[in-house]
């Protein structure tokens, strides 16, 4: 089991970049070069809403320091907007801007093309349904371990 868990592991981690290389191909098909992948990934992944910063942090997509960066610089090329709200000032809600909106919709376009490639492949969908629900699964595991409820460690004495 140690084995399996290690390997499901090394590969989450390395499909994860190369999902960020499909990504980065896809903008640089795109003719966007002002953004990187990641920042046209969190763009993805807020969509039509109207988020804060600590909702994409706590979705558990980015890392602090990195989101704060990356927002900044959709910003400053405009593709999210942000505003005060109106009922916490301390707090900035983010949204697309007309640019995010219109590289997002594109971007939708490349996933849902990706998507119907991949029906055309030996991967079918219960199989990829399967395999995100085992990834589900061991993301509880982890969330359990890190918020301190997970079994107590054993020695094989």
């Amino acid at each position: 089991m140690k084995s399996a868990y290690l390997d499901t592991v090394a590969l989450v981690e390395r499909l994860h970049r190369y999902f960020l290389e499909v990504v980065r191909s896809e903008v640089d098909r795109l003719g966007v070069r002002d953004i990187n992948n990641v920042q046209a990934l969190i763009l993805y992944n807020i969509g039509s809403e109207e988020v804060t910063v600590g909702e994409l942090t706590q979705r558990g997509y980015y890392l602090g320091s990195n989101v704060s960066y990356n927002l900044k610089k959709l910003i400053e090329h405009e593709y999210i907007a942000q505003a005060r709200s109106p009922h916490d000032r301390r707090s900035v809600r983010i949204k697309l801007a007309a640019k995010g909106a219109e590289l997002r919709s594109k971007l939708d376009v490349a996933f849902q093309s990706h998507a119907d490639e991949l029906v055309r492949s030996t991967v079918r969908e219960p199989d990829l349904a399967a395999a995100g629900e085992t990834l589900r699964c061991l993301e509880r595991f982890w969330t359990t371990f890190l918020n301190g409820r997970a079994l107590p460690l054993t020695s094989a004495a």
